[in-house]
């Protein structure tokens, strides 16, 4: 029996099948299609919302999947979190549910809240936090358009946020952090128990997290006279040191190292100043330490 994995539908989706890309599975599904197709025999995938999935993993409907912490924790869902990774819509960074309200509301905290009206897609996730603070308050929840709808219909919101854009735009201010979220892959407890099946997951797991940790970085590659390694060497950011390989030409050698994307603006000048030739930058897929 193949494991069936669940994969995000909605936001989540293209960054998902990206990163799947990455770690070496090719996933591709159509327009109206629930049932994404795979390159690996031993699997078998499923498209579902995230807020669902952690309820299919802990009923095993679905041997595993890749949703949010924040689903996990709005669902209560017992299941084994196998892995963390941090990606998102837009970035690499984690995602906050957020308490805001208009930039003119007299709410400044938590306990502000008191009494008031908020909506929200995460009912169980707020009431959770107002709990937490003593606070009561009446908590709706939102199918969907959730900025626009303060103040006009309610007094605050509790809202997912990556970069805060989307409230300033509707003219809202985050008053407190409810719970930041990270993606991650879950499984099912008997699942995890079955050595074929978890096998699988921990290779699912090694080769995602290689792709992730070779997000935003790349290889360099140079040649360099021997006598001047050492001090291009010094120039180098690297996981451990820069691999030195030596060249048919005694006179010459070949480094190479991985370094972050950013860096390479400024690594170049110098390390051509230094003696570097031949400096190449390539992209990576995977890195696994």
């Amino acid at each position: 029996m193949p494991l069936i994995l669940g994969l995000p539908k909605g936001s989540l989706q293209d960054a998902t099948f990206n990163m799947m890309k990455k770690a070496g599975f090719n996933v591709t599904v159509g327009s109206r299609s629930y049932t994404p197709s795979i390159d690996d025999p031993e699997v078998s995938c499923r498209l579902i919302r995230p807020q669902e999935i952690s309820r299919y993993v802990e009923l095993g409907l679905l041997d595993a999947g890749i949703t949010g912490y924040d689903w996990i924790y709005e669902n209560g869902s017992d299941v084994v979190e196998v892995a963390e990774m941090c990606y998102s819509k837009a970035s690499s960074k984690p995602v906050r549910w957020v308490v805001a309200v208009p930039n003119d509301s007299p709410i400044q905290g938590v306990k502000d809240l008191q009494g008031k009206r908020i909506a929200t897609e995460a009912v169980g996730l707020t009431k959770r936090y107002l709990a937490q603070h003593g606070v009561t308050a009446e908590v709706e929840f939102s199918w969907g358009a959730t900025e626009v709808k303060a103040p006009e219909l309610v007094d605050a919101i509790v809202e997912l946020t990556e970069t805060g854009s989307s409230l300033k735009a509707n003219n809202l201010r985050i008053v407190d952090t409810v719970l930041t979220s990270t993606t991650r892959l879950i499984a099912n407890r008997k699942t995890w128990a079955d050595p074929a099946k978890r096998a699988k997951l921990e290779q699912i797991k090694l080769l995602l997290n290689g792709a992730l940790a070779a997000e935003n970085r790349v290889l360099l590659k140079l040649n360099v006279p021997t006598a001047k390694r050492e001090a291009v060497c010094k120039l180098l950011p690297s996981l451990q040191s820069p691999t030195v390989m030596p060249l048919s030409d005694p006179a010459w050698c070949a480094v190479e190292t991985v370094v972050e994307e950013s860096a390479v603006r400024d690594l170049v000048p110098p390390l051509r100043a230094a003696g570097a030739m031949g400096i190449i930058e390539l992209p990576l897929n995977k890195l696994i330490p």
